[in-house]
């Protein structure tokens, strides 16, 4: 069962795979963004494996002309056993993206990595303006603090819900409050891409209902198409992703591939049974 869902939502085992599943949504119109599954390494030897990926994966969308970024975990390059590592080794794949013109989105896990996610986003981009963001999720209490922090900097920001189990201390209980939330942060990013802050933020949901009230409302309040973009996982919605695209809207898709997909597939599904039944929702999708 799980490698038959993976194979829907998970490009394959290779970076020949992830590069092959990437020219082809970009066929579509559609923009990338490649993530090398793994995480929680244990030295830095395989911290560092994990970074040659990454330095493969940006020469080869700079030689072939492709549209998209990568996306990276701290966990995946040493934050577990040694965070000055994990720094050193994303500053490395920022400053190779920063020379090829691309760009590194550094995702967030659980609430325990959310500070010295952010402070290690910060002081990349400080060296790496532009080169460099990260991803806030709508369902911890402190985020619309975050986004304002990350705004102020310019640092780009993708806003999703949010996959990881947390507790009620630190994130919002119910699907209301956070899909609340999120709609209310999702509006101040794009408010303030339009008045001409240069920050240019994703919106990271499959949320049909959440996706009409952000049209309604950048048709209501003049926010250019070219402020922010849509972004959505390989396999899910892709009726949607094209919609968007053909209406001329941003979209980016993320595209996990690697042949550590089955744990990270099944501790996603263990931590969280939302997360099934949103995937079991979209396996026969268009």
């Amino acid at each position: 069962m799980g490698r038959k869902l993976s194979g829907r939502f998970i490009a394959g085992m290779s970076v020949t795979d992830a590069l092959a599943a990437c020219d082809h949504v970009n066929r579509e119109g559609i923009a990338v963004s490649l993530d090398s599954l793994g995480e929680s390494v244990t030295v830095e030897a395989e911290a560092r494996a994990s970074a040659a990926i990454y330095h493969q994966l940006l020469d080869a969308i700079h030689e072939r002309g492709l549209n998209a970024n990568v996306s990276v975990k701290l966990s995946q390059m040493g934050m577990d056993f040694d965070p000055a590592l994990a720094e050193r080794i994303v500053g490395e794949i920022v400053d190779h993206a920063s020379q090829v013109g691309s760009f590194v989105r550094i995702d967030m896990e659980g609430s325990l990595y959310t500070e010295a996610t952010i402070a290690i986003t910060e002081r990349l981009a400080a060296r790496f303006p532009d080169r460099v963001g990260t991803v806030l999720q709508a369902y911890l209490y402190r985020t619309a603090q975050d986004t304002e922090r990350l705004l102020a900097q310019g640092i780009r920001i993708r806003l999703c819900k949010g996959a990881y189990k947390e507790g009620p201390d630190v994130a919002f209980p119910t699907k209301a409050e956070v899909d609340a939330n999120y709609v209310r942060l999702m509006k101040r990013m794009v408010t303030f891409a339009k008045d001409g802050s240069g920050v240019f933020c994703g919106i990271a949901t499959h949320d049909e209902v959440i996706i009409e009230e952000l049209l309604a409302f950048v048709r209501t309040n003049n926010v250019p198409q070219t402020a922010f973009e849509f972004q959505m996982l390989y396999g899910i919605r892709r009726d949607l992703q094209r919609q968007l695209a053909a209406d001329r809207f941003g979209v980016r898709v993320y595209i996990p591939f690697g042949p550590e997909w089955y744990p990270y597939f099944m501790r996603r599904l263990a931590e969280r049974p939302a997360n099934l039944i949103f995937l079991l929702q979209n396996f026969f999708r268009a």
